[in-house]
This record gives structure tokens, sequence and C-alpha cells, in this order.
């Protein structure tokens, strides 16, 4: 990686044995890589997966929706409209930074279809964009209470044609409604996809039944 492009700050949960398999993990927004760490324990991985547990820190930036207050972001949000007004630009560095994880994993000899990209409410919005342009074949794509705000702009990937891609969303979300989840769902089934889509009653979270759901499909995407 050159100096001026260095590798997101990240917590890694390595695995006991050598890895074989990895999942990149986004938090949201003001939150930061320790959100989804405490949750590794709680899947009850079989050790012979070797599924290292990687999970970026966002850079520090203003965000306008918070009176341009500087916080942990993927992205600036202007708006919170349903339509989610926001800097794409950032959003796509954002996920520049996620394809150079990605890269790291490659040199540590781990192949592309052992890679899940999963992430929450911002970040979900960014491993959508990341995973679904990717060039190479990738494991899964985790899409948590978030939203698709690359849908009209990015350029889908052949590679990732038939990637294996679970949404999860609470119907009591009052941050990203439920509506935008499902709306990327019917984007991706319309681009040929099969998504897996599930409901919850939670509000803007994650609860026990989604972990346990989040473990099954794990096994099975990188089994």
């Amino acid at each position: 990686m050159n100096a001026s492009n260095p590798l997101l700050a990240c917590i890694e949960v390595e695995p006991t044995q050598p890895a074989t398999a990895a999942v990149i993990w986004l938090h949201g927004l003001g939150a930061s890589g320790h959100d989804f760490a405490g949750i590794v324990p709680e899947l009850h991985l079989p050790e012979s997966m070797a599924v290292r547990f990687i999970m970026p820190h966002a850079p520090q930036i203003p965000v306008t929706i918070n009176n341009g207050y500087v916080m942990p972001a993927w992205y600036d949000i202007i708006s919170m409209t349903l339509e989610r007004e926001l800097d794409e630009a950032q959003l796509l560095a954002s996920s520049d930074a996620v394809v150079q994880l990605i890269e790291r994993e490659l040199e540590r000899g781990v192949p592309s279809d052992k890679i899940v990209l999963a992430g929450f409410s911002q970040g979900g919005a960014v491993v959508y964009q990341t995973a679904l342009s990717f060039d190479k074949p990738l494991a899964g794509l985790m899409a948590l209470s978030t939203y698709f705000a690359t849908a009209d702009s990015i350029a889908f990937s052949a590679a990732n044609h038939s990637l294996p891609v679970l949404i999860h969303h609470g119907n009591r979300d009052g941050v990203v409604p439920e509506l935008l989840g499902r709306r990327a769902c019917d984007v991706l089934t319309d681009k040929g996809y099969a998504p897996e889509y599930k409901s919850y009653p939670m509000e803007h979270s994650v609860c026990p039944a989604q972990i346990n759901d989040i473990s099954t499909w794990l096994q099975k995407v990188l089994a």
C-alpha cells in the first residue's frame, strides 16, 4: 500500500489456526470496529472454519446531519430524506479502502471466494458498492439494517453476479426504514441476484435470533 493511502485501522479477531477465510465487517455511523467484535464468539463457528474477522474503523469526518460534528463515518450524510442525500465520492473512497483490505487478505493467502463483506447501516451501503463491483468472486455479502445507496450508479461485476447476498432488517427501524432494505432486495432480484431477505422485530440494532441466522449463513457460504 502506498503511503498516501494507508490501510484502515482495524480490529482483527484471529481464529485458533491459520486463517483460511475472512469476514470484513463495517460498522455504522458514529460507531467503531469494536461494535461487532463482541458478536464473533456468539456466532459459535466451528474452529475448523478458521475465519479471521476484520472490523475496520471509519475515518473521522464532519457529518452534515449532525450539525457538522466530527465523528466516525464512511461518508457524509447531507439529508435524512428517504432517498438519503449523501457524499457519493466519500462512499466510493471508503469502498476503495475496503478493496485494500480484501487485497491484503489475498496477499495473506485467503482466496477471494472465502471472503465475506458485511456491513451495518452506513457500513452496509459501502459493502453493497464494494462487493457487487469487485472484480474477483467473493464468498458473500451481508447487508444489515442498511440501504443500497449506489444502486443507480454502480458498475456491477460479472465476477460476482451469483454472489450470495443476505439482507437483514428490523421492522421497527426508525433510522433506516425497512422499506429501504426491501428496496435493495428488489433491485438485486431485478438484476438477477437471489438475495435472502429476513426481517426481525427490532429497531436499528442486532438481535440474538439474527446472530444465530448469521452464523448459519456464514457456515453455508464459507463451507
